[in-house]
């Protein structure tokens, strides 16, 4: 039997670079699990925001703005909404160009698209600080298929917002506060 495949996706807004930052300094370079992040971000800002994660990290960051083939031991931030696309056994992550959404990157988006990746991959998503309820919905869609979700605490949530209506609209949610998510995330 081959090795289990593991997908980590987070989806932030208002107070999240400084949470992403504690996450991805705290996992170490031992962690290998593919990480893909929709941060709400002006598309201007993304790329730096990207640069300097790939000067403080010791892990391969890229700048999803195009079709991105998913491996292991990588950080991927998109850069604008993106969705998962299978191809010939492999997984890319691209540019949803028709996507039409308040936010920049669309979390919902993201999620929704990984909802065809579950059984086959072992996923973990997780909704972190912002206003809004965006990645709520999908969120839940995703634990309904049985996607392991978790939604941030109010206690460590700069806005609890999105967490918020993560955990009004599915009671299975596990709400966990910022540490916590990261012990989760070390385990899984």
């Amino acid at each position: 039997m081959g090795t289990e495949k593991k997908l980590i996706l987070i989806g932030a807004s208002t107070g999240g670079p400084g949470h992403l930052k504690k996450i991805f300094t705290s996992l170490g370079r031992e962690f290998k699990t593919p990480i893909v992040v929709a941060q709400h971000m002006n598309e201007a800002f993304v790329s730096s925001f990207v640069k300097q994660f790939s000067d403080e990290l010791d892990k391969k960051v890229v700048l999803v703005n195009k079709r991105e083939k998913i491996v292991n031991d990588t950080l991927y931030v998109c850069a604008k909404s993106c969705k998962f696309l299978k191809e010939h056994r492999e997984l890319f992550l691209e540019d949803a160009i028709f996507c039409k959404s308040y936010f920049n990157p669309s979390i919902d988006l993201l999620f929704n698209s990984a909802l065809n990746l579950v059984g086959e991959y072992k996923i973990l998503a997780v909704l972190l600080t912002g206003i809004g309820s965006d990645g709520a919905i999908s969120l839940s869609e995703l634990q309904k298929k049985g996607a392991c979700c978790v939604a941030e605490s109010e206690k460590s949530a700069i806005v609890y917002g999105m967490p918020k209506v993560a955990k009004e609209l599915n009671k299975d949610i596990e709400i966990l506060c910022l540490d916590s998510i990261i012990e989760k995330m070390k385990n899984f």
